[in-house]
């Protein structure tokens, strides 16, 4: 098993995901955005949190014109995995892998502080480790991570049971408490939330682990 995680000036959880990844078996490699292809054999491409340069323009939008965001939909679209974690949610919005929009917190304020999760889904190779409707503690970190998309996209997204998580207490504003979305084919997961930071009892809690063994089980099986 092959994971690539993108690397972005102003990139700051790339390694924390790195190290999810290998916990849960993965071989891992660093990509640099000036990367125009991914390495060969890749099965899951990890968007990590940060400010991917500087969150100019809008969070992610510079991050979604950059070299490697070719590959990174060439990789979608061929059906390989990808999972992206607070900016890397923005930034899967930015290129259209992922329906809507992450928009200012309500409250215009940065929160840094760990969210209660709701399963809401497990059937997907992120989620299947986890019961429908299990309750995860999940830290969370952000200023733009208020989700919203419009009647039509929630309508599909609730229709195809692709919300993947919600906020048990919403702290951003998103809208029907949106924490994490997948795509169509169920391959592509955006999450506020980071689970890499709550993947080992050292992190203050293990709930994130089980998402990361998910998708290794998944890999495994295929």
């Amino acid at each position: 098993m092959k994971a690539a995680i993108l690397v972005f000036p102003g990139s700051n959880c790339d390694r924390d995901l790195k190290v999810a990844f290998e916990r849960a078996g993965f071989e891992t490699s660093m990509v640099w955005h000036k990367e125009a292809s991914l390495p060969d054999g890749i099965d899951l491409v990890g968007v990590p949190g940060g400010f991917s340069y500087g969150d100019y323009l809008r969070c992610g939008a510079i991050a979604a014109q950059s070299p490697i965001a070719g590959a990174l939909k060439a990789h979608a679209e061929r059906g390989g995995f990808v999972f992206g974690v607070c900016n890397g949610f923005q930034i899967l919005t930015e290129t259209r892998l992922l329906p809507g929009a992450l928009l200012q917190n309500a409250s215009t304020k940065y929160i840094c502080k760990v969210a209660p999760l709701r399963v809401e889904t497990t059937d997907s190779a992120f989620t299947n480790g986890y019961e429908l409707g299990q309750m995860i503690d999940v830290p969370i970190a952000h200023h733009e991570g208020n989700y919203q998309a419009d009647t039509e996209t929630l309508a599909r997204l609730n229709g195809e049971d692709r919300v993947a998580f919600r906020y048990a207490q919403n702290p951003n504003g998103a809208v029907e408490d949106i924490a994490g979305i997948l795509s169509e084919n169920r391959r592509v997961l955006g999450m506020m939330p980071h689970p890499e930071r709550r993947s080992e009892e050292a992190h203050g809690g293990s709930d994130g682990a089980a998402l990361f063994a998910s998708l290794a089980g998944a890999l495994v099986e295929a």
